[in-house]
């Protein structure tokens, strides 16, 4: 779906022009560079490594080849064990630039950079056709909410539920545990970290068809948690989408889920 036919929703076309003239009366630097005269400039986005369809489509790991592998699109953990939710997918890999303005979006308050990179998660919807009817972000605990002032992956979901007209519900899914950083832990360890840290809100998500966004993933396991405790409160299905996807080696000093 073209961002033409979405900008005539008029809760999309609103948030779209108030960013617009954020940018007229304060004139913004580029996210990725600090270059002056635009949240996010050209030479940044053309630096940016976009996944596409090279990754398995169940939990989005990149295939390493950057083409299906034997001719599967599943990687070779999904084909033994298949996640709960029904897809992950990431929009690109989080390094250079865009781990910049990431940085720059969950630290630094700027909360322009929730308009910029909105527009190519739903992009990235639009392509697949997700049935989803009610979006989602992942949650903070209470203390790191208060403690930032927002929720960064909010910023991404809001407007990407109101470019497609879906419910959006940002407390359909509470982190009731406080858990640490999952830098520096290995893949069973972030599983284990969030395990139980969230808890879905029954009158909000029951019989719902979700989409869950977050802004990094590295192993899926904050989103499988996420997907554990929504399908516990009877939500129908689960997709997860993130703005990147990193590797161990990408996460340093970055809150990764």
């Amino acid at each position: 779906m073209p961002e033409a036919g979405l900008l005539k929703r008029p809760a999309y076309f609103l948030y779209r022009w108030f960013w617009v003239s954020m940018d007229w009366l304060f004139p913004a630097t580029c996210a990725g560079c600090e270059k002056p005269g635009q949240r996010w400039c050209e030479v940044c986005h053309q630096a940016v490594n976009i996944i596409g369809h090279a990754a398995c489509h169940r939990c989005g790991k990149p295939f390493p080849t950057g083409r299906l592998l034997q001719n599967s699109n599943l990687c070779q953990d999904c084909k033994k064990k298949l996640p709960l939710y029904e897809s992950l997918g990431s929009w690109a890999i989080y390094g250079g630039p865009l781990r910049q303005a990431i940085h720059r979006l969950k630290y630094n308050q700027d909360l322009g950079l929730g308009d910029v990179f909105s527009r190519f998660l739903v992009q990235y919807v639009a392509e697949r056709g997700w049935p989803a009817d009610l979006v989602l972000p992942v949650p903070l605990s209470r203390n790191r909410l208060k403690e930032r002032g927002y929720n960064q992956a909010a910023l991404l979901a809001r407007p990407v539920a109101q470019a497609f007209g879906l419910r959006y519900e940002p407390n359909g899914l509470i982190k009731i545990k406080d858990t640490p950083s999952q830098v520096g832990l290995s893949q069973i360890e972030r599983k284990i970290n969030v395990t139980g840290a969230f808890i879905g809100d029954v009158n909000k998500v029951k019989g719902a068809n979700i989409l869950i966004i977050d802004d990094v993933t590295t192993t899926g396991a904050t989103i499988e948690a996420c997907t554990h405790a929504l399908l516990e409160a009877k939500a129908n299905s689960v997709w997860g989408l993130t703005l990147a996807r990193a590797t161990f080696q990408m996460t340093d000093g970055i809150t990764i889920g």
